[in-house]
């Protein structure tokens, strides 16, 4: 596993800036915003696909400060029911496959999406409900006619252009929310798409974060460490799903955290042996949301927790065992 982060945390810095920030930390591969919610402050593809003299500079600060690139990533809803939305969205994913193209990296990070509930909605509808029946030919809609077509184009675009991950964070809102959803869509699309895998937004699902890991064996594409506290107060007064709630609010029933501070220091430990028993040996992206420290706090603190637990050489065999075949072999015929 790679020590990374996504670079957005310090937008306020410039990008060389900001890698030389990171590698002064030991962190060893960036994860680049291009578009979406990560914003263009380090990427801005229509520039850098446009302009061969300033993706040269682009492409030499990060051999500069010899750090890889896990990702390129594109945050959005692609399949928006008002169109400009979703065409905006998809022409920021499309410019982030050629960007991974153009720089040699194999991985996008992006969300699924959510349509509307029918032609001519005007805002996406997330259905999570079998009971009252109403959502059900939606969601049925949504992903016959809406997800599943959108998906198989754009990763036929993807493997056109040598982009063979395209690494769908699960979260609530979009279509692909949990395990089971995002099995769905690759089943119906194909191997290109996987997971990006952000605990965080499983966490305050109720979802056991190893038992996730272990079911998506394989398909883990890309993983962002980023913890969640849920307030047991504040969850026991109206649960999760509270509309009313405002964001930013004080005491919320769940809030992000730095790997450690949400759940446990020994619970993350668990997370990173899972990952690894899953065969999962690709970047561990910090993503910092944590509003209980500053900025360079909060990276700092993550950077040094995560150094210590990240499973660097992955077994090859179990060697322990060769003493005690050597011992059997003394008693048990050939």
């Amino acid at each position: 596993m790679k020590l990374g982060i996504l670079t957005n945390v310090v937008c306020n810095l410039s990008l060389e800036e900001a890698l030389r920030y990171f590698k002064s930390l030991g962190i060893e591969m960036v994860e680049i915003g291009c578009g979406g919610t990560p914003g263009t402050q380090h990427c801005d593809p229509e520039v850098l696909l446009n302009d061969q003299a300033a993706f040269e500079q682009f492409k030499a600060l990060f051999a500069k400060y010899e750090l890889g690139i896990s990702a390129f990533s594109c945050h959005g809803n692609p399949v928006h029911p008002v169109k400009e939305i979703a065409d905006r969205y998809d022409r920021i994913m499309r410019n982030a496959v050629l960007m991974a193209e153009k720089m040699g990296v194999d991985t996008i990070v992006c969300f699924s999406g959510c349509p509307g509930s029918e032609e001519n909605s005007k805002y996406p509808h997330w259905c999570t409900t079998v009971w009252p029946f109403d959502p059900v030919p939606t969601l049925i809609w949504q992903w016959e006619q809406r997800l599943i077509p959108y998906w198989k184009d754009f990763a036929a675009f993807a493997r056109e252009h040598n982009v063979k991950h395209i690494a769908i964070e699960m979260h609530p809102g979009f279509c692909v929310y949990n395990p089971a959803t995002l099995l769905r869509l690759r089943e119906a699309v194909g191997p290109e798409i996987g997971a990006n895998f952000d605990p965080s937004h499983l966490i305050w699902q109720g979802i056991d974060i190893p038992t996730a890991i272990r079911k998506l064996s394989g398909c883990i594409y890309h993983f962002h460490a980023k913890d969640t506290y849920v307030d047991p107060v504040e969850m026991g007064k109206n649960g999760f799903f509270n509309p009313m709630g405002k964001l930013g609010e004080q005491y919320p029933p769940f809030s992000f955290r730095i790997p450690g501070n949400g759940t446990s220091q020994s619970y993350w430990r668990k997370i990173i042996v899972a990952l690894s028993q899953a065969g999962y040996n690709g970047t561990v992206s910090i993503e910092h949301e944590d509003d209980t420290m500053s900025q360079d706090e909060g990276i700092r603190k993550s950077v040094a927790f995560l150094k210590e637990i990240l499973v660097r050489e992955q077994a090859t065999r179990r060697w322990w065992r060769d003493p005690i075949e050597q011992y059997q072999r003394t008693f048990l015929p050939e």
